[in-house]
């Protein structure tokens, strides 16, 4: 599962930010929060103050994925990308499907 996980966060986090496979700003969460849980474990940082609306959402959503292991994190965000990717019919979406297919 680890290298579909680093091949999972190396196309996430290579996604043009004006391409065809767009991720919503849950699923962005959803890659945080499971990227933070499968390489640091449970938040371990205070939640930030009430003006920093980006940060909180980050820790809350982290803060949500407590207690899940490592290898579940890992699943469950190549899960979500192969989810995604799948609901694309573009070239590139079938690029990247075939490669984390293939890690």
């Amino acid at each position: 599962m680890s290298s579909k996980f680093e091949k999972a966060v190396a196309i996430v986090q290579g996604l043009p930010k004006e391409g065809p496979v767009q991720p919503t700003q849950d699923d962005k969460l959803f890659f945080y929060a499971n990227y933070k849980q499968a390489t640091i474990g449970d938040v371990n940082t205070a939640r930030p103050g009430m003006l920093d609306f980006v940060g909180k959402a980050k820790w809350d959503a982290w803060n949500k994925a407590k207690g899940t292991s490592t290898e579940d994190a890992k699943k469950a965000y190549v899960d979500k990308l192969l989810e995604i990717l799948a609901g694309f019919s573009d070239e590139v979406s079938k690029q990247y499907l075939a490669e984390l297919e293939a890690a």
